[in-house]
Formats: C-alpha cells, sequence, structure tokens
C-alpha cells in the first residue's frame, strides 16, 4: 500500500466524525484522539516489535507482555469507575486468562516461547479480554441496579452476599462472553480471521493456518470465561460492606 493510498483510506474516518456530529454524540473529540494515539501507536510497536523480535530474549518478552496487560487493565478499569479496587479487579482477571491460556499452548508446545510467536498470540489473547472484562463490570453494576430491592430483601432474610447477586453474576458473565460466543459461531462464514487469511497469503498450507486459527479461537473463548469469571467474582464483593449491606452508593442511581 502506498503512502498516497494510505492517506486516501483515512478519510473512511470521516464517516464516524459524521455520525457522531449528525447524532448529537459527542464522541467527535475522543474519536479524533483515538484515531491520532491508533496511528502513532501502530508505527511506535512496529519499530519496537522489530527490536524486540531481533533480541530474542525472554526478559523482553515478559516486559512487553508486562506492558499489554497494564494498559488493557487501565483501560477495561474505565468501564468500572467508582467500583473499588476496580484496577486490582480488572488486571486480576486480564492477567488470569491470558496467563492460564499462554501457559497451556506453550506447554503442549501450540507455540514456543519466543517473541515473535508469543507477543501476537497474546495481544489477541489480552485485547479481548480486556473488553469481556469491560462489560463484565458494566454489566454487573447495571444488573445489581434492576435488582437492588430483591437483593436487600434477601440479604435481610439471612443470604449472603453471593447468594444474594447470583443472578446479577451469571447476568454479567454472559455479557461478557456473548460477544465472544457470537463471534464463533460465524467464523469461517462471516468473519475470515486475519491469522488465517495472512497464513494462506504469506504460502502456508490452508490446512496448517486453519489449525493455528482454530487454536487462537479456543484460546480466545477460554481467556474471556476466564476472565469474566475472575472480573465478577472479585467485583461483587466491593458492592458489599463487611457487614453485609449493599453499597446503594456504588450503584448508577
Amino acid at each position: 500500500m502506498s503512502n498516497a493510498a494510505l492517506l486516501a483510506s483515512s478519510g473512511l474516518v470521516l464517516f464516524t466524525l459524521l455520525i457522531s456530529y449528525w447524532q448529537h454524540l459527542k464522541l467527535e473529540k475522543e474519536i479524533f484522539i483515538g484515531t491520532v494515539r491508533a496511528v502513532v501507536q501502530l508505527f511506535l510497536i512496529g519499530f519496537v516489535l522489530k527490536y524486540i523480535f531481533d533480541l530474542n530474549d525472554w526478559r523482553f518478552t515478559l516486559a512487553m507482555l508486562l506492558v499489554m496487560t497494564v494498559v488493557a487493565s487501565v483501560n477495561a478499569a474505565k468501564r468500572g469507575k467508582g467500583i473499588p479496587r476496580v484496577l486490582f479487579i480488572t488486571t486480576s482477571a486480564i492477567l488470569a486468562g491470558a496467563s492460564i491460556t499462554l501457559a497451556i499452548l506453550i506447554t503442549v508446545q501450540a507455540i514456543a516461547f519466543v517473541p515473535s510467536e508469543t507477543i501476537p498470540v497474546a495481544g489477541m489473547v489480552i485485547g479481548n479480554s480486556m473488553a469481556a472484562t469491560g462489560l463484565t463490570l458494566t454489566r454487573l453494576r447495571q444488573a445489581i441496579e434492576e435488582k437492588r430491592w430483591e437483593i436487600i430483601t434477601s440479604l435481610s432474610l439471612g443470604a449472603t452476599p453471593r447468594q444474594a447477586v447470583v443472578g446479577s453474576l451469571q447476568k454479567a458473565i454472559k455479557m461478557g462472553m456473548m460477544p465472544t460466543i457470537d463471534s464463533l459461531k460465524t467464523m469461517g462464514i462471516v468473519q475470515l480471521p486475519g491469522m488465517m487469511t495472512g497464513l494462506i497469503l504469506a504460502g502456508t498450507n490452508p490446512v496448517i493456518a486453519v489449525r493455528y486459527q482454530i487454536m487462537v479461537v479456543f484460546m480466545i473463548s477460554a481467556a474471556v470465561s476466564i476472565s469474566c469469571f475472575v472480573a465478577s467474582t472479585l467485583a461483587y464483593r466491593s458492592f458489599f460492606t463487611a457487614a453485609y449491606q449493599l453499597r446503594t452508593d456504588l450503584l448508577t442511581k
């Protein structure tokens, strides 16, 4: 792709800006900042990854994974703003999902612990876990708000906080997992995964490319489910006092 073609394609962002302005969404500033950040970050990470790949040092690999996890955790924490220890919750959730799945993949030798394989795969895992964790926290707060009086009643009858919010927990986990489940249903029909098509275009045997993509699908679904479970399990405790009282000050209304 030439520089001219890339510059011309940037005009597509105007559609996003126009829709935001037309519908009075007031997202123009965020869209502009997000677009500029994406361009700058992608160029910078391109140079950083080339440097790390050339070094092929496990310490730099771990450092890169740590940076990715921290950035993802901070971003996911914005969805749970106001929840006590929200950064700890998002970090724990994303770290659990990513570390467990990557550890299994490396142990069974599906991927090698080298920067060129571990970092791209980790990026897919952490990115999906970040989105799922944010959705889980948002839905958990909403679900507890919807069932506020039912929860208070359950607590007054002797239920534990977990027993009182079990329905809300289920809704939150389902919300976090649904985008991944929906993508699984349309994989290969509506969605043609970039990793698979990229490998095929690079000359890889299509069967091998499909195997890698199947691994990625399994990996992402596992990481997302783990992250949603950990996030909801840690977060719901923050909505209750030590005396098992619902903290209504953390709710939206």
